[in-house]
């Protein structure tokens, strides 16, 4: 197992800049993904979701069915002064999920839980690939990254009842066994980059 610690900055980067931006990612059970977020420093708020299909499939049971082309995904709004795109995926690579299953993220499989970064603006497209390439060069991992670079069409928020559902459920077994030792392990490698508790 690779340790967080092990991964590069990625090169290139988005330099800094004034606003808001937003990155939508999906890495296996949107309440995972959404856990390890809710904990990094310029990180205002997060949304989990739908990306990849249609307006008409974007609810939990369909999706769930396997038969959409949706990834449960969130979407991250952050200080891009604060926090690069670039730092996002480091840790989207080394702790909120395993790049390399293809559509699965250990027990849940199906589409819905593939590995993939839905771009919405040409250099968001250009760091990603770069990112990759660059994990792919170091050999990170013992298997390809399967990673789907995709444009963003649409982002659908999920049910209320899934939104912050890892801290509102800290005792639900999936979220003890699955999304609380990713945040734990967060909090380790990247203690310097956290909001204050």
């Amino acid at each position: 197992m690779v340790s967080p610690e092990q991964f590069p900055d990625p090169a290139p980067d988005a330099a800094p800049a004034s606003g808001e931006a937003v990155a939508v990612l999906a890495g296996g059970c949107f309440w995972c993904v959404e856990a390890v977020y809710l904990q990094l420093a310029g990180v205002r708020s997060l949304r989990s979701g739908y990306a990849g299909g249609t307006a008409e499939t974007a609810d939990y049971e369909t999706v769930c069915s396997g038969t959409t082309d949706h990834a449960e995904a969130v979407e991250i709004r952050y200080d891009p002064a604060t926090l690069s795109y670039g730092k996002l995926l480091k840790v989207f690579f080394s702790i909120a999920h395993d790049p390399t299953t293809r559509d699965r993220q250990g027990a849940d499989v199906g589409r819905q839980y593939r590995s993939a970064i839905f771009y919405a603006t040409d250099e968001q497209k250009r760091i990603a690939e770069a990112y990759i390439a660059q994990l792919d060069a170091a050999k990170l991992f013992d298997r390809p990254i399967v990673t789907e670079v995709v444009a963003l069409d649409r982002f659908y928020e999920a049910e209320a009842y899934h939104q912050n559902y890892a801290a509102r459920n800290p005792g639900q077994p999936y979220i003890a066994f699955t999304a609380l030792p990713k945040v734990k392990k967060l909090r380790v490698s990247y203690a310097d980059q956290l909001k204050p508790d």
